[in-house]
């Protein structure tokens, strides 16, 4: 018997530390990565496309479960209040992560308290653009109407509080001109109504926009990043225009429920970088109108800061609020 407890006793020293790493084996099944958006959208496409890299990379499943509606924050809120053990995360655009603290009066949930960064995936300028007949080629050109016609220049964008709302007040706050901005449910009414001619002018993501300017349904005026955009190099920049300094993008990041184990987000982290420095992943950025970005988490954190430090002043000027 005392033999028996001895070997009994061995194998149970034997036997802990392969259970405790088993517990501590991230991910042992399927995470799941909520999408706080419609199916079929630049934020679900380029979740898709990081979700099936992550699972690659660690042998499980990441699931993109689409959680639609209040601009995001409903999405956002059921990862904000989800375990932070690694099993649901969020790939998320500046509005559920960010932006909307700016613009929703309550909210259940704040991002800088509740969302832990774990990487910037990638960023994606947005587009100007006008009906053909458009009195004006030029971005320059429309900024001299928009003077002369005040408030009669309409604006289209995908929703009150979007980047692309945000971007066309920015505009006019650097310009110096009042346009009439018109709200839609999403990019594809929008482009609807451009391409029949009910509006002057759209600003939203890039991506919809490109086949119609190669196509010349549509005229490109501007892009709001920085530099040209490989995909429509003949399109100059906002800061082309003359108004230095100025930028605007449209950005995608993984967050997580804060509390989520520093080394499961190094591990996340480590696995976005590697496909974005990929040649797969290099080729997915550049057909999807996006630069990728990549960096530490403490980077995403810095970079959030730095969107509401800008951002803030331009929803606080026009007033937007839901």
């Amino acid at each position: 018997m005392r033999l028996l407890a001895f070997a009994l006793f061995g194998l149970s020293l034997f036997l802990a530390p392969g259970q405790g790493a088993g517990a501590e084996t991230w991910p042992a099944r399927p995470v799941t990565m909520i999408v706080p958006f419609p199916a079929g959208g630049p934020a679900d496409i380029a979740a898709r496309a990081v979700a099936n890299a992550l699972g690659e990379a660690f042998g499980k499943q990441f699931v993109v479960d689409n959680r639609a509606g209040a601009g995001g924050n409903i999405g956002g809120a059921a990862v904000a209040k989800a375990a932070p053990d690694g099993y649901t995360i969020m790939f998320t655009t500046p509005a559920p992560a960010a932006v909307n603290k700016l613009i929703y009066k309550n909210m259940s949930y704040d991002p800088a308290r509740d969302l832990e960064p774990v990487v910037l995936v990638a960023k994606s300028p947005l587009i100007v653009t006008a009906r053909l007949d458009f009195p004006a080629s030029t971005l320059a050109e429309l900024i001299a109407y928009a003077k002369q016609n005040p408030g009669k220049v309409n604006v289209g964008h995908p929703g009150i509080g979007t980047l692309g709302h945000i971007t066309a007040e920015l505009i006019e706050q650097f310009a110096g001109v009042k346009m009439t901005n018109v709200p839609y449910r999403g990019t594809t009414p929008l482009t609807t109504d451009l391409l029949a001619g009910q509006i002057d002018v759209a600003m939203d993501f890039m991506p919809t926009y490109v086949p119609l300017v190669e196509d010349n349904k549509i005229r490109g005026l501007a892009v709001t990043t920085a530099q040209r955009t490989t995909q429509l190099p003949k399109v100059p920049t906002v800061q082309e225009a003359g108004y230095k300094g100025f930028e605007a993008t449209a950005w995608y990041a993984i967050v997580a429920p804060t509390g989520t184990p520093k080394d499961i987000v190094a591990k996340m982290n480590g696995a976005v970088n590697a496909f974005l420095k990929s040649d797969k992943g290099k080729a997915f950025l550049e057909q999807n109108t996006m630069q990728g970005a990549g960096g530490s988490p403490e980077d995403l954190k810095t970079f959030i800061a730095g969107e509401l430090k800008k951002l803030a002043p331009v929803i606080e000027a026009a007033k937007i609020s839901m």
